[in-house]
């Protein structure tokens, strides 16, 4: 990738940095072994940032773990795909965005299965330059179109998306990135090219994750990078029903979405002026 980065090229990066970390450790919960290659040498400058700001010397944590945060939710969405593909209807995935995910490459998918990849053509052609010489597990399509493109519909079913049929869509570290009528926007689109009981699932962050002063630090890093975090709702069940989607969100650290890893309580819903992180996932009606 270039010197010069755009926000989504960062993010990309710095999520393959994260999990490669997440990969070497012996109490690891996913192996990623793509995931070095894939966050290139920059990935871990910027991890290096994020950890400097979680984990300030000589001072206790105050903002939520990156690291055991993106461990958890890399394996709660693995379960939930593969989950997803023993259901022998499922014969669409669909990733939106992409980015530095290797899913198709490391995890063993069914043979129906078709595996759709839609990115910004300089992330999407990052990927294939890193892992030319490894063969996806499964039958891998990649689109090239930023999901703001007023066609990129056009273009995922001209790669042989079949909206008539059911699909899974997993819309990870996206929807905080963009801005609310954009969030709306997408939730749209995807549902008009859904079938009846397609699947969804994505990960957004309550209203005080983007105010309370204890997360300043790390909204700050984000911002720097050029892509500050922009949305959040209190009600992501809520969200998604206006969309056409029954869904549960479970937070990091509950039964389902903790393996272990969430160092922090968690608080109850009806708490206010909590930080927190929804896993939100469900079917189309």
């Amino acid at each position: 990738m270039s010197a010069t980065l755009d926000a989504v090229e960062r993010t990309a990066l710095l999520t393959a940095a994260l999990r490669a970390t997440e990969s070497r450790r012996p109490d690891r919960l996913y192996d990623d072994p793509y995931a070095a290659a894939l966050a290139d040498g920059i990935g871990p400058e910027l991890l290096a940032e994020i950890h400097a700001a979680t984990f300030p010397p000589g001072r206790e944590r105050t903002l939520p773990s990156t690291p055991d945060y993106n461990a958890i939710r890399t394996r709660f969405f693995d379960d939930y795909l593969q989950q997803a593909a023993r259901d022998p209807q499922t014969t669409q995935i669909v990733l939106a965005p992409a980015g530095m995910d290797s899913r198709a490459y490391r995890l063993d998918w069914p043979d129906r299965l078709r595996w759709f990849e839609i990115d910004r053509p300089a992330v999407l052609a990052h990927k294939e330059r890193r892992l030319a010489a490894v063969t996806p597990r499964a039958d891998r399509r990649t689109v090239a179109v930023d999901l703001t493109a007023p066609d990129w519909e056009d273009a995922l079913q001209a790669a042989g998306y079949d909206p008539n049929v059911p699909s899974t869509w997993l819309l990870e570290g996206l929807l905080y990135y963009i801005p609310e009528a954009d969030t709306h926007r997408i939730l749209r689109r995807v549902a008009a090219i859904s079938a009846p009981g397609s699947r969804i699932a994505a990960d957004i962050v309550n209203a005080a994750a983007l105010t309370r002063p204890d997360m300043r630090a790390l909204l700050d890093v984000f911002a720097g990078w050029g892509c500050p975090w922009l949305f959040s709702t209190d009600e992501p069940e809520a969200l998604f029903d206006a969309h056409g989607y029954d869904v549960r969100a479970a937070q990091p650290g509950e039964t389902g979405a903790d393996f272990g890893r969430w160092p922090d309580t968690v608080p109850p819903r009806d708490r206010a002026d909590e930080r927190r992180v929804f896993f939100v996932h469900g079917r189309r009606r």
